[in-house]
Order: structure tokens, then sequence, then C-alpha cells
């Protein structure tokens, strides 16, 4: 929480991606992005995981060289790099601008139409930021993100959470006696997870009230 400010981008990662979509927690989330999610948060669903947002994230203050990105991203290997620049590149989320033909290179930057989505993305705050893959692209990027986005995001995400977890306990009730041990087990675990999360969400929430209360004092 210390690190709240600029800490944002890659805590997912750090959490085992707690508000992605596991396999082991699908009884209790449902998976995909809803219809209602912008164009970029549709493009970064399909090709999201940590690093691709971290080359993203990179490539905001301007054109990287390759090299360039390899010391921003830290522990990206080259291929990987490569690999996740020609997905972005698939995406029209960035273009490579050739500067040497002999030995072949290109400096990257997000697109002009990238740029735009993704000021769109920062903006929203409405349902399709609150499911799993939706909440997992916005909060990558909550480090650019204004202070009011950020908190409509978490409460909704919040939310969102404490209905699957009541629906899901509701269900559990009038089934119980029907599910085997390990069924019964593993939503135990899924109702866990989610448990865990919301209690994350509500420290994230306080300390973003805590920083917004400082600032206006």
């Amino acid at each position: 929480m210390e690190r709240q400010r600029d800490g944002y981008d890659w805590v997912m990662a750090g959490r085992g991606n707690t508000a992605g979509s596991s396999g082991r927690d699908n009884a209790v989330r449902g998976s995909g992005t809803p219809s209602g999610a912008s164009p970029l948060a549709e493009a970064l669903a399909r090709v999201g995981d940590r690093w691709t947002l971290q080359v993203v994230e990179a490539l905001l203050a301007g054109p990287r060289r390759f090299n360039d990105l390899l010391d921003q991203v830290p522990g990206i290997a080259a291929n990987i790099l490569s690999e996740r620049l020609r997905r972005l590149e698939r995406e029209a989320l960035l273009v490579a601008r050739p500067y040497s033909e002999r030995p072949p290179r290109a400096a990257y930057e997000l697109t002009a139409e990238g740029k735009e989505r993704l000021q769109d993305l920062l903006s929203e705050a409405g349902p399709a930021a609150w499911e799993d893959e939706g909440f997992g692209v916005h909060f990558a990027f909550f480090s650019q993100t204004r202070a009011d986005v950020r908190m409509r995001i978490l409460e909704g995400r919040r939310t969102r959470l404490e209905e699957r977890l009541e629906s899901v306990r509701a269900a559990l009730s009038r089934t119980r006696e029907r599910l085997d041990s390990y069924t019964l087990e593993l939503h135990r675990h899924g109702l866990d997870s989610v448990e865990r999360e919301v209690r994350w969400l509500n420290e994230l929430i306080a300390s973003e009230r805590t920083a917004g209360e400082k600032e206006q004092s």
C-alpha cells in the first residue's frame, strides 16, 4: 500500500492476477470481456498478459527502440518482447518505424488510434471496467488514470464481486447436500479467493480516500 500512487502497474502480477480469469475461480467469477468494452479493452483482453501491458506502458512516453524497451521492462526476454510487439502491431495498437536497414532495426510507438483508444479506456468507469478481464486491463493503467475514475472502478468492482458472492452462497445453500466433497471444496476455495479480493479492494478504496483527503487539505 505504501507505493499506491506509482505501484498500481504490476501489482496484478505480484498478486497472481487476483482479478484475472484463473480457471480455479471460474465457478465464482465468470469470464470474458463484456460486449460493451472499448475496442482497446477488447484488444488488450486478447493480448493482455503482464508483458504486453508493460510494453504499452513503456510506450506511453513516446517512441522506444527495441533495446530501450528491454531496459524499461525488467525481466522480459528478447524473444518475448519481439513476439509481444508483433501482436500489438497486428492489433494496430503500435507501429514499427524502421531507422536502420542493415541490420534491420525499428523504433516502436503507439499509433494515433491506439493513443485515442487508450485515452477512452482511461476515462471508462462503467460496468465493463468491473468485470474480470476489463478490470485487470484498467488496473494496469491506474497510475495514468484520474483519481475519480479509479475510485468508481474500484467501488464498481467491489460491488460486482459482492453480488457474485451473494449469488454463489445462495446457490451453495440450495445444492450443498448434492455436491461431493471435492466439488464443495472447489467452491469454498473460489469463495475464499473472491473474499480476499474484496478485502484487498477495501484497502485500496480506503487508501484512495485518504490520499484524496490529503490532497484537499
